[in-house]
């Protein structure tokens, strides 16, 4: 059964199990710090759903994902560091306990914060005529979480080409490079999409949410470390996973010849 919220600026539509995120401020979808508060509203409601268990973001249109800050709000005196809510910029870059997958469905250019928000995404899928690049340089700041994120994901050399010079990196480049997972057709993108995103949904959320801890809390650790970590208990998630009636319903469903019914519990 869908169920879809529209806003001026945000279209929330659940399909199932799914929610997906369109940001839909035309002509290209930037992103000021009320449509930003808005989307962290709806990212937190998803992040405490226990219903929805995967979600899609992407862009109205087919010119822009997203252009990011919205430098018209800017010149008219919106500040730098204004509030843009529980989850950061655009409602997912600080939004560091989001235990369950999102995928980044880029439609178009996404540019600065745009760029920045499809980062954000465990899996990122671009329409052939996407491209993303990094325009602050030009405007006098830096693009503080692709700055943070971006070398993680892909070699360190082509990040700081990104970063330093703020040039176009096309869809194909960016598939090249690891940073994309698929480049599809635009009128196969949310296909796509939608195929994966069903997928996930009927996987084990709270292994979902073990792997998302483990690999964001162990970045900047040796695999020892990481083994001692996740052993002692620390990592909450791993535990509740490893207690959980779906650990017991996995080898249960296995041995019955059957699928798995996950609860999440």
């Amino acid at each position: 059964m869908n169920d879809t919220v529209t806003s001026d600026t945000v279209k929330v539509e659940t399909r199932g199990r799914v929610l997906e995120v369109t940001l839909d401020r035309p002509k290209a979808n930037a992103i000021d710090a009320p449509t930003s508060q808005e989307m962290g509203r709806v990212f937190c409601a998803f992040r405490d759903d226990p219903e929805l268990r995967v979600a899609i973001v992407t862009g109205g249109g087919e010119k822009f994902f997203s252009a990011g800050w919205d430098l018209k709000a800017a010149a008219e005196g919106e500040d730098y560091d204004a509030d843009n809510g529980p989850g950061g910029f655009a409602g997912l870059t600080e939004l560091h306990d989001l235990n369950k997958p999102v995928i980044s469905a880029v439609n178009g250019m996404a540019v600065g914060g745009g760029f920045e928000l499809a980062l954000c995404g465990d899996i990122i899928l671009a329409a052939e005529h996407a491209q993303f690049f990094l325009p602050e340089i030009h405007v006098g700041v830096l693009a503080d979480a692709a700055t943070y994120r971006l070398a993680r994901r892909m070699p360190y050399h082509i990040a700081m080409d990104l970063l330093f010079t703020g040039r176009r990196m096309p869809a194909e480049e960016a598939h090249k490079w690891g940073l994309v997972n698929e480049v599809l057709a635009a009128d196969q993108l949310m296909t796509r999409a939608r195929e994966i995103a069903d997928s996930l949904a009927d996987g084990p959320p709270l292994v979902f949410a073990a792997i998302k801890d483990i690999v964001r809390a162990t970045a900047n650790m040796t695999i020892p470390e990481i083994y001692g970590w996740v052993k002692s208990g620390q990592c909450e998630s791993y535990t509740a996973m490893l207690n959980s009636e779906d650990a017991q319903e996995g080898p249960k469903a296995f041995a019955e010849g059957r699928d798995p019914i996950w609860s999440g519990r």
